[in-house]
């Protein structure tokens, strides 16, 4: 929410002309905000007026606001039934991590309205989040494991749910949650009973049945881009082979001197090692992966939101849903395998109208997925040659020692998370 809009990125259209209540005025002028971006200018007047809405936008495009803003404003005009504990609204998020920044954002555009938040994700505060939710919430936002969960347990019930909100529900799909989604949707009120908005990068045909299957004939509103990925990300791509990816990623960042960077790997060995790699040559780098614990995760996220960690290295867990301002450069140490991918890693930079660039590395694992990717964002990406100085000689350290079978075993648990180590459980928790 602090992230910084440019001109060309907002609408003629101001909040003060929209019928937002007092009190969520008094927090958007808090925020700084004034007037609406394009995907909060289309839904916001059908929505504000009880219209269900299945959004289409780039990611960084303040989709998260239009949405707060609606259950806001709905959940204070109207009176509240005799609901007891039980939320009034309902977010679900594909992963912890676009939970959380839902509840940040929800905790600051929402100062003003007294509304009691609740946040349910999975891999940390079990009993901390359950205690809140039992005293009672009028919002609940979450991740569909936890959420569920709880529900089962009755910690409490949908029945008195008044908005619900499904965000990048094309990840849900990816994610294998959509069982989930409709087991928590059919436990709320009948779509005509309910208000329902639906935000996905994509409309494809699956989310557009989900959405006819459980909201009250929907408004679709897409704002349309000449491109798939953000207009302000200038990319490019190297071709090394594998043994000079570590001394090209080096050398460039040597290059760019002090820079807000993010490192994505497709995987946790990978990404360890390119962590180890850049601390060892004088490059101050965290890594986070499914393997680093919930808890400490979210403090080095925090960190890199703050500016007080300029490099961060990641697998996919890290590609959607995060909003870091001032992200300058992307680096796909390794290619994604799937191109939607290569779009939601490049998406963390040039965000809301800011410049940003994305240098690729296509190496002889992964450059067979380049072509998949151009023609998915529908042009070619500039190629480059990297010269003698971007190529150093580099201090590899070694690899930490194994730990022993036998103590893998006796982390409790551990290897049976590490089984089921599926899509799934990133963003459940």
């Amino acid at each position: 929410m602090n992230e910084k809009m440019t001109q060309e990125t907002l609408t003629d259209t101001a909040f003060t002309t929209l019928d937002l209540h007092p009190r969520i005025l008094s927090g958007l002028e808090k925020a700084g905000f004034v007037h609406c971006t394009p995907i909060q200018a289309m839904t916001l007047p059908a929505a504000l007026k009880g219209k269900d809405i299945a959004g289409q936008a780039q990611t960084g495009t303040g989709k998260t606001a239009a949405f707060l803003l609606v259950i806001f404003n709905r959940l204070l005009q109207e009176s509240g039934k005799d609901y007891g504990a039980n939320p009034r609204s309902l977010v679900v998020a594909p992963t912890r991590e676009l939970a959380l920044q839902i509840h940040r954002d929800a905790l600051s555009l929402g100062a003003d309205t007294g509304l009691r938040l609740g946040l349910a994700y999975g891999g940390i505060d079990y009993d901390k989040q359950r205690s809140v939710i039992q005293r009672g919430v009028d919002i609940l936002i979450g991740t569909p494991g936890r959420l569920i969960d709880y529900l089962k347990q009755r910690v409490y019930n949908l029945k008195y749910i008044e908005v619900v909100v499904l965000d990048e529900a094309d990840r849900m799909f990816d994610l294998g949650f959509i069982s989930d989604i409709r087991y928590l949707l059919r436990r709320t009120p009948p779509p005509d009973e309910r208000q329902s908005m639906l935000f996905s990068a994509t409309l494809s045909q699956r989310v557009l049945e989900l959405a006819y299957e459980h909201m009250n004939n929907p408004e679709l509103t897409r704002v349309e881009s000449d491109q798939v990925t953000a207009d302000h990300v200038q990319q490019k791509v190297y071709y090394p082979a594998n043994d000079e990816k570590l001394p090209l990623l080096v050398g460039l960042m040597r290059s760019l001197g002090e820079s807000h960077s993010m490192v994505f790997t497709n995987t946790r060995a990978a990404a360890d090692r390119v962590g180890r790699v850049l601390n060892a040559n004088g490059i101050s780098a965290v890594v986070i992966s499914g393997r680093v614990r919930q808890e400490k995760r979210q403090k080095l996220l925090k960190q890199f939101h703050d500016g007080e960690i300029h490099v961060l290295v990641a697998t996919d867990v890290a590609a959607r849903g995060l909003h870091i301002p001032d992200v300058t450069h992307i680096f796909n140490f390794d290619l994604p395998q799937d191109a939607p991918d290569y779009v939601h890693r490049i998406g963390r930079t040039a965000r809301l109208g800011a410049k940003g660039d994305a240098i690729s590395f296509a190496c002889e694992n992964y450059a067979f997925h380049l072509p998949e990717i151009e023609e998915y964002i529908g042009y070619s990406i500039e190629t480059d040659s990297a010269s003698d100085e971007l190529m150093p000689d580099i201090t590899i350290p070694p690899a930490p020692p194994r730990k022993r079978s036998g103590q893998q075993r006796s982390g409790r648990g551990r290897s049976s998370s590490r089984s089921r180590g599926g899509r799934r459980s990133r963003g459940q928790g």
